[in-house]
């Protein structure tokens, strides 16, 4: 009876132990999720609702390359990679906060 009783202990710790995991597993989904799609498309997907379609007389797209990229992370620390782009994505951030934009952050082959 006393190893049925610290086998059902184990197996609770065990339980609560992976439901935590996947727990942190979903938050990691969502927030990606959240950073691809508008918080309002992303919602009610997520609730299983269909999301219609919206159309706009006009859109703008802008793409960046930052030129010889390659050539410059390959002569350069991993840290000032990180640094230069870290850099690049707040200047761009801070100019579309003035803007009714939504913004789509997408990385190349390099």
């Amino acid at each position: 009876m006393k190893r049925m009783e610290a086998y059902a202990t184990d197996l609770e710790g065990l339980v609560m132990l992976r439901t935590e995991k996947v727990y942190q597993e979903k938050q990691k989904s969502e927030n990606l999720l959240f950073e691809v799609l508008p918080r309002s498309v992303a919602n009610r997907l997520k609730q299983g609702e269909t999301v219609e379609p919206e159309a706009y007389d006009e859109c703008c797209i802008y793409f960046n390359d930052i030129f010889a990229f390659t050539t410059l992370s390959a002569s350069s620390t991993p840290l000032q990679v990180l640094d230069l782009l870290n850099d690049l994505c707040t200047l761009f951030g801070g100019v579309l906060d003035g803007f009714d934009v939504y913004k789509v952050e997408t990385i190349g082959d390099a």
